[in-house]
């Protein structure tokens, strides 16, 4: 069986500010209105596969759920990494879980945050390769190249093994441009996007072969691994100690099974704003632009308002990104250094590094609107059927007023209902707990009041997410 496997890790800190550690890249829609994640697993809905399985952050875990959901899907299995360890560690937990079931079955791998912009092309290689890996060879999707990139790395392509296949002979590191343009004039190398396709047995043993150490450690993961209906938990302490390493330098570098299908599809990794200026629609001037946006005398440029507007005059070749807690402008020809930008947020101890204004939690989001010594205002939305802790609180109190939807509120032994315009105090030391019995969203102002506002002045008696103490 075909099973797609989504690798959701990365944090996509060069498109900071709009990706951040806790929301990073692969749940946005940076382009189009569904999310990267989404798009991905959609695309695999043309094959004749099996259900996707999803590697992520255990911190992204709900998210995952939730845009799956969303897209009317559900996962074989979402296997929880409990500490980044590069691709090849999470290619075998994924390879460890599919054989349990089907030891013939063949993973299609596939980055959660690259764009497609021709799908129909993107299965049809898929095709191609299918029976090359179920005869035991380990593909790769080498993308025809269209310009001499410098930011990507590169496959040479050896012997031709039919249309559009080949062997694979070596991998190369991002080029210089002189060297770029070389490997773009001679036709025999591709741009490497870090997709496979291959089978899930075959690759367990050549990481046994030639990487054993991350095998033996994800095998041992695996089998102390705690299951809880879609969430798969490999071992935190085994798994902390495996090596850290791609599929590219464990595996394919050193086998002698690997192989190439060429793709030429409308492929980007989304690695930085440039990458988003390329692939959207641009006006007469050469801008791209989405939200608030006024131009005047602007060209070459990539604007994106998220929350108020932006007015331009006389620049060119500029990202401007704009976030209702940060703004970012950059040269378009140097935004790869953007995360130089969150290295610097990160020594500083600042938020924005990691958090948006607006926080992602299992039950839905929560955005500080003002912010005090001894207040704070906050806008709660909580999803339709989700349940907060109950929880308290020692040094703070809050007032609730609802704005949409419909709330459950619990304070201690009470529980009541509250409708639009209705309000309610939860005095401190009170347990208390929110939920939304309803088919809408849950919409509420929240001020709290206290001397210590931190997120970490809580203590949680119950948590259907897992989280109580």
């Amino acid at each position: 069986m075909l099973i797609p496997v989504v690798m959701s890790g990365g944090v996509g800190s060069r498109l900071w500010p709009v990706s951040r550690e806790m929301h990073p890249k692969q749940f946005l829609p940076l382009a189009g209105e569904l999310s990267m994640l989404q798009q991905t697993l959609n695309r695999t809905s043309d094959l004749t596969a099996g259900a996707p399985m999803v590697v992520c952050n255990e911190e992204h875990r709900f998210m995952v759920a939730e845009q799956l959901r969303q897209v009317g899907l559900q996962a074989a299995a979402m296997i929880l990494e409990p500490e980044g360890r590069n691709t090849a560690p999470a290619v075998a937990l994924a390879a460890i879980q599919a054989v349990a079931t089907d030891p013939d079955a063949v993973l299609l791998v596939l980055p959660a945050d690259h764009l497609i912009q021709d799908v129909p092309a993107f299965v049809a290689a898929v095709g191609k390769a299918l029976p090359q890996a179920e005869q035991g060879k380990l593909m790769t999707f080498g993308v025809v190249p269209s310009s001499p990139e410098t930011g990507y790395g590169y496959i040479k392509c050896g012997e031709r093994l039919g249309a559009d296949l080949y062997q694979l002979e070596r991998f190369v590191e991002k080029p210089d441009a002189p060297t770029a343009q070389q490997y773009l004039d001679s036709g025999d190398y591709f741009w490497n996007s870090g997709m496979f396709l291959l089978g899930a047995a075959t690759y367990l043993e050549q990481l046994e072969a030639l990487a054993p150490d991350i095998r033996s450690h994800c095998d041992r993961a695996m089998a102390d691994a705690v299951r809880d209906m879609d969430f798969v938990r490999p071992d935190a302490d085994i798994f902390k100690q495996c090596p850290a390493d791609s599929i590219d330098y464990a595996v394919m570098e050193k086998t002698s099974l690997g192989g190439v299908v060429t793709l030429d599809c409308g492929w980007s990794d989304v690695g930085a704003w440039s990458a988003l200026w390329e692939v959207a629609d641009r006006d007469v001037d050469g801008n791209a632009y989405s939200g608030d946006v006024i131009l005047d005398d602007c060209s070459n440029s990539y604007f994106r308002s998220d929350s108020r507007l932006i007015a331009a005059t006389g620049v060119d070749n500029l990202v401007v990104v704009e976030t209702a807690d940060a703004v970012l402008v950059a040269d378009r020809n140097k935004v790869q250094d953007v995360k130089r930008i969150v290295n610097l947020l990160k020594a500083q101890d600042r938020p924005e590094a990691s958090l948006h204004a607006r926080v992602y939690r299992p039950w839905g989001s929560y955005e500080s609107l003002i912010v005090s010594d001894r207040f704070q205002v906050k806008r709660i939305v909580v999803t339709p059927g989700q349940t907060l802790s109950l929880q308290m609180h020692h040094h703070r109190a809050e007032h609730w007023i609802v704005v949409a939807g419909t709330a459950e509120v619990t304070c201690e032994d009470k529980v009541f209902m509250l409708g639009e315009d209705e309000s309610t105090y939860i005095p401190l030391g009170h347990k208390h707990r929110l939920a939304n019995p309803g088919k809408i969203p849950l919409e509420l102002i929240e001020v709290q009041s206290g001397t210590y506002l931190g997120e970490d002045d809580i203590v949680r008696f119950e948590d259907v997410y897992g989280r109580s103490e």
